[in-house]
């Protein structure tokens, strides 16, 4: 990562996160932001990666994160929060977040989520991750592969995309039937076709190519 904002109304919390992805990345350019309109200004340089809080002056939570979005499209936003609200949280996966790491994690959480978002990854915490799994899918995740020559990824659904997420934490089958309130026999079905809808060989290789795909 050669950049980096970070956006936060505490300077201990913006001179921390700076120290961490310093030392993990000596030479990254990094600029901060206390406000959402010093953010929007900050995302029109397109750094490789934004870390912002949800609470800070100049807009609400939606709208701060929407001009993000729109400063710079091709930004991951990885946000970093103590929101406990499911509904907002829900709202931005919706909007294209790259995911959530709670304030009260420690560096190497904070960190390993960085690296994740920058492979092309989302980080969503376990219940977000079971929250999200129960949405409906949308229709075009519904939609299957109509050419045998589409791209790998084309043809998993969100349910199968969120099973994926799961299993690239390690969670078993029973774990993941447990999370997403459905039968091991159902997340069995759901693993497999995952796997052979990515043109893997197994649960290590499809978390694997579905951080690579961007799929979780």
């Amino acid at each position: 990562m050669k950049s980096c904002l970070i956006c936060d109304d505490h300077a201990l919390v913006r001179d921390a996160l700076a120290g961490a992805i310093m030392a993990q990345w000596p030479g990254v350019a990094i600029s901060t932001a206390a406000t959402f309109p010093d953010a929007w200004q900050g995302a029109a340089a397109s750094p490789e990666l934004c870390l912002a809080d949800l609470a800070m002056p100049g807009a609400d939570e939606r709208s701060g994160i929407a001009g993000l979005r729109r400063a710079a499209p091709a930004m991951p936003v990885l946000v970093i929060t103590g929101s406990h609200d499911d509904r907002l949280l829900l709202d931005l996966i919706a909007s294209g977040v790259s995911g959530f790491v709670a304030k009260t994690q420690g560096t190497a959480i904070i960190l390993a989520a960085i690296n994740l978002v920058l492979a092309g990854g989302r980080y969503l915490p376990p219940r977000l991750a079971e929250l999200a799994g129960r949405l409906p899918d949308p229709p075009r995740a519904r939609a299957v592969e109509t050419s045998p020559g589409g791209a790998p990824g084309s043809r998993v659904t969100a349910r199968q995309a969120a099973v994926l997420r799961l299993v690239a934490k390690g969670c078993t089958n029973k774990e993941i039937a447990r999370l997403l309130d459905l039968s091991p026999a159902t997340i069995k079905t759901h693993v497999a076709q995952a796997i052979a809808a990515i043109g893997a060989t197994n649960r290590t290789d499809a978390a694997i190519r579905a951080t690579a795909l961007g799929l979780i």
